[in-house]
């Protein structure tokens, strides 16, 4: 019998950064957690509000221990400017999904409603196919995706969560390095 303890404890864990928005980043930071061995589940970039900066949103399936590892090497280079862990903070995460599905008839209508159910919307009609959005943290997406499932989805298309803290701005890290590689306050 295997106890808990021999059994390792893995989960996904949710990584924030904000980076120069310049080519070749991307590539650091993901051959930095590649070499770790650690497998990217999802990611996510995109431009912040600040001009010259990105944010990525990386899911990686790792014990905590080693995310605080790849945390303190990925703020060692100089193209990170903020990092954080949020997977134990109060966070809005989201993510994408685009279903496709092979849908007529009174399929149609039963795979309309579950798409209603969970808040998505048609985004392409046929008369043979429906192309839906559904969107909503990791769980609704999968839910979604498992209600659909008895509607012939042909393809699923996925962005990769997307968050953000919920902690108030007075409470976050106040020490943040500055575009030039030193600490901004």
């Amino acid at each position: 019998m295997t106890t808990p303890e021999a059994i390792p404890v893995t989960r996904l864990r949710v990584l924030s950064a904000v980076v120069e928005d310049h080519p070749g980043v991307l590539s650091r930071v993901s051959g930095m957690i590649r070499r770790r061995g650690f497998n990217i589940q999802g990611l996510s970039v995109g431009p912040t509000g600040v001009p010259g900066r990105s944010r990525m949103t990386l899911t990686v399936d790792a014990r905590h221990a080693e995310v605080d590892q790849v945390e303190k090497q990925l703020d060692r280079l100089i193209e990170v400017l903020e990092i954080e862990d949020l997977t134990e903070v109060p966070r809005i995460s989201s993510e994408l999904a685009l279903v496709k599905l092979a849908a007529s008839g009174s399929t149609r209508e039963a795979a309309l409603a579950v798409v209603g159910e969970f808040g998505g919307r048609v985004v392409d009609e046929r008369p043979e196919q429906l192309i839906v959005e559904l969107s909503g943290d990791f769980e609704r997406v999968e839910s979604a995706l498992a209600a659909l499932k008895p509607y012939s989805v042909v393809d699923v298309a996925r962005s990769g969560p997307v968050a953000i803290s919920k902690v108030a701005i007075g409470e976050q890290r106040s020490e943040r390095r500055s575009p030039a590689g030193g600490v901004a306050q």
